[in-house]
């Protein structure tokens, strides 16, 4: 059975509504724009998504939507990067099915109403055959009912609150069960007793803190203090002093974009360290470390599942190559080797399929894997979910992060935390 999103059936059988705007179901109920034409160009596969997909010459486009402009930028143009190598790989190897990469690109603007606008638009009017992209929950929320009404495929890189799954969304980075769950468990291990949480004002981390609060309080944990700021909040003092105040074991921090640099540089400014008030945090990669500067957070932790220190063949090749292609200075990062195993995952269930047709690639997911940067990873058919290793890191005086810790073996997805007790009701 496939997956449905929360407006229609998971695996579990479980009706999920979901409340979606009014205006962005219109928009994205906006027919499309011809008859679909299928890889062996005769135009006998449709469908009901994007049906001007034309594939009958040498090329075939596909979309990138990311912010490349607001707060979210920080993350996102890096992102946008992995995904331009990505596809010139691909184009030099040949493309996909015999057919060249042509990438029409728009830029998010770090608001999900543009999402959802610039997704219409890829899928509608400029007849991409996938789209690669978003960051935020939000976006990706606002971007899912546009994908849902038009029969598209959104391929989604970046690591997020789980408690969904569709048939139109391919989610290549971390669900809950192979990054937040695996970074409390190292902070019980480490005998963490106490937890302050501060995060971005939204869905993310909102709903990561409720499973954060139901895991705590299975394993006897206990949640001091709960702190949310809006996106590309800068003024960080208040919410610092009521961490300090709280003397908690370890902060758990959801922000995301540049609030982190504003957060870090109050937290050092307070005298909080790695040694006194360790903070673990599921948002800062290395791109955002050089942003928010080594010495405000040298020693801190993350949870991911790729690091540019990954020891392998694949990411000493995928380091080299981008660096090579945008400077030395340029570090990897999780969501950016997730974005670019995206496209070759898509590359392969395409290839694997035999056809661009999006019924056809569903069928096809199963099972399709990729020699990634991070490891091999493999795709679950039933929820569109990527099996991954998670990494528990600390950030060095380089500007790295070298691993902590490792689960060794990748981690089946369970976007619904269906393996755990504490966590029934949750979705």
């Amino acid at each position: 059975m496939r997956p449905r999103s929360s407006t229609g059936t998971t695996r579990t059988g479980t009706t999920r509504p979901v409340v979606a705007s009014l205006a962005v179901l219109a928009v994205a109920a906006l027919s499309a724009c011809g008859a679909r034409v299928d890889a062996a160009g005769d135009g006998s596969s449709a469908s009901a998504s994007a049906g001007c997909v034309d594939t009958s010459g040498d090329g075939v486009k596909i979309g990138f939507l990311n912010s490349l402009s607001g707060t979210m930028a920080i993350s996102e143009q890096t992102v946008h990067d992995a995904l331009r190598l990505a596809a010139d790989e691909i184009n030099a190897g040949g493309g996909v099915l015999g057919k060249q990469l042509e990438i029409v690109s728009e830029d998010g603007q770090s608001e999900p109403t543009v999402f959802a606008e610039k997704a219409t638009k890829l899928v509608t009017s400029d007849c991409v055959a996938a789209v690669f992209g978003g960051w935020t929950s939000a976006s990706r929320k606002a971007m899912l009912p546009v994908f849902e009404a038009n029969d598209s495929l959104l391929f989604y890189p970046v690591q997020y609150e789980g408690l969904e799954a569709s048939e139109n969304i391919f989610y290549t980075g971390a669900t809950t069960n192979q990054q937040i769950v695996p970074a409390l468990d190292y902070l019980k291990e480490q005998g963490t007793k106490t937890l302050f949480l501060v995060g971005s004002d939204y869905v993310f981390p909102r709903t990561a803190n409720k499973i954060i609060n139901a895991y705590a309080e299975a394993n006897g944990m206990e949640v001091v203090g709960e702190e949310y700021a809006p996106l590309g909040h800068t003024d960080f003092s208040t919410i610092v002093n009521k961490v300090k105040a709280a003397g908690a074991d370890a902060v758990f921090n959801t922000l995301n974009g540049d609030s982190n640099v504003a957060f870090f540089k109050e937290y050092n400014n307070a005298g909080l360290s790695a040694d006194d008030m360790p903070v673990v945090s599921v948002s800062i990669a290395e791109e955002e470390v050089g942003g928010i500067g080594v010495d405000n957070i040298e020693g801190q932790l993350t949870a991911w599942n790729y690091y540019q220190t990954v020891d392998s063949p694949e990411n000493d090749a995928f380091v080299e190559a981008f660096k090579a292609e945008y400077g030395e200075d340029r570090p990897t990062s999780d969501p950016m080797e997730a974005a670019y195993t995206s496209l070759y995952l898509w590359k392969e269930m395409v290839e694997k399929a035999g056809s661009f047709d999006v019924a056809d690639v569903q069928e096809a997911a199963d099972g399709v894997s990729f020699d990634a940067p991070e490891g091999t990873v493999v795709v679950d058919g039933e929820n569109h979910h990527v099996a991954k290793t998670a990494l528990i890191g600390r950030i060095g005086d380089d500007g790295l992060i070298h691993t902590e810790w490792s689960s060794e073996e990748p981690i089946e997805p369970d976007p619904f935390l269906e393996g755990y007790d504490w966590a029934d009701g949750l979705s």
